[in-house]
């Protein structure tokens, strides 16, 4: 007797008189999230540009190091194997030559401006006309902790937004750009995919320079690079203009009139000073929330009129779904707790120079930190 022949679940399979085997499939519950796809690239921003805008509010070196670790530690996760991906860790090099050069910048201009003097530098003597600068002398440690402070926030929001490219295909963006400011978003995207092209230029030639047994270091070994990495990017630029000449690019679809494009960048201006309205505090009120609504719906106005006049066909548009939205929502909610802390305990973001003190992490910016590494979990896997 023939053994019982078993389903995918285990169970034991109905073998009927005419021979043929009937399988009885049980659907497996699948989570949500779990099958491997690209995650929309509008997600990918909002998440980064919520984690640089906690980062600008901020000058504590512990919650802006956790900020930065929480953006790699998603890229990590969930970035691909395209060559935007591996340009992430150009970001992190430029954020440490970033703090670096604020360092170099205070002990060559002057950082005698406390009262813990860690060393001090032979001054140089300068001209009358120079009056007010000083060149090297002494270095107090309350200027150099500024330095790092600043020059670590700056590095944080890079880092950030570098992390967005990493993870978000930049050629993908320029379907989410409005017809009315298509041209505009060619060049901004091309712009953001110079970066990861030379980062996978650069992997490429030294990759080819083992092979063939290079071995020379130093300024040799820089131009033995740089010829070859230039020589590529102007190939795929030559490759990119005749594909795109090749498909028509910008010869179809009737060019917009002034009015939309005037309402636009009078939009753009407006959401710019509101921005600038609500983060600085020393500015009327006016010039915040009332100037930035105004100017965003300007702006709207503007792209709706001027994507009438344009047609452009779209093949496969993203989609957006669950994923996309915890994403976006972590990124913002970050932004928001940080605001927030500000308003309630505005001494845990910006730690005290004169007297100094240890900076602290309270509990509203651990919850910030919780909420931007949840990306790394919540969101599927690249495809």
């Amino acid at each position: 007797m023939a053994p019982p022949v078993r389903g995918s679940a285990g169970r034991p399979v109905r073998r009927p008189r005419g021979g043929l085997i009937v399988a009885q499939v049980t659907a497996r519950p699948v989570r949500l999230g779990a099958l491997p796809r690209t995650l929309h690239p509008g997600a990918w921003w909002i998440w980064a540009l919520g984690l640089a805008t906690a980062a600008s509010r901020t000058t504590n070196p512990v919650l802006l190091a956790l900020i930065i670790a929480a953006a790699a530690f998603v890229v990590a996760r969930r970035r691909g194997d395209a060559p935007w991906a591996v340009a992430f860790r150009l970001y992190l090099w430029l954020g440490a030559v970033i703090v670096a050069s604020r360092l170099l910048f205070r002990v060559v201009f002057g950082g005698g401006g406390g009262t813990h003097v860690l060393f001090t530098l032979p001054s140089v003597p300068l001209p009358e006309f120079a009056a007010g600068i000083r060149l090297f002398g002494p270095v107090a440690a309350e200027e150099l902790l500024a330095g790092l402070y600043d020059g670590l926030r700056l590095a944080a929001m890079v880092i950030c937004l570098g992390a967005a490219n990493a993870l978000a295909n930049p050629k993908r963006l320029l379907k989410l750009v409005p017809a009315a400011l298509y041209e505009a978003g060619t060049a901004i995207v091309v712009a953001l995919s110079v970066a990861p092209q030379l980062a996978e230029s650069v992997l490429r030639v030294r990759r080819a320079r083992r092979l063939r047994g290079g071995s020379g270091t130093g300024v040799r070994a820089l131009r033995a690079i740089l010829l070859p990495v230039l020589a590529d990017a102007l190939d795929r630029s030559l490759t990119l203009a005749a594909a795109m000449d090749s498909r028509g690019y910008a010869r179809a679809g009737a060019t917009p009139r002034r009015l939309p494009g005037v309402l636009v960048v009078a939009g753009l201006i407006g959401v710019c000073v509101g921005v600038y309205g609500l983060l600085d505090a020393t500015t009327p009120r006016v010039l915040g929330a009332p100037v930035l609504l105004g100017g965003g719906a300007v702006a709207v106005t503007g792209m709706l009129f001027g994507g009438r006049q344009i047609s452009r066909t779209r093949y496969r548009p993203d989609r957006w779904g669950a994923a996309e939205t915890v994403t976006a929502l972590c990124g913002v909610g970050t932004g928001a707790l940080l605001f927030a802390t500000a308003s309630l305990d505005p001494a845990n973001l910006y730690p005290s120079l004169s007297p100094l003190a240890w900076p602290t992490l309270g509990p509203l910016p651990a919850v910030a930190i919780t909420l931007a590494a949840l990306p790394a979990f919540v969101t599927p896997p690249p495809s």
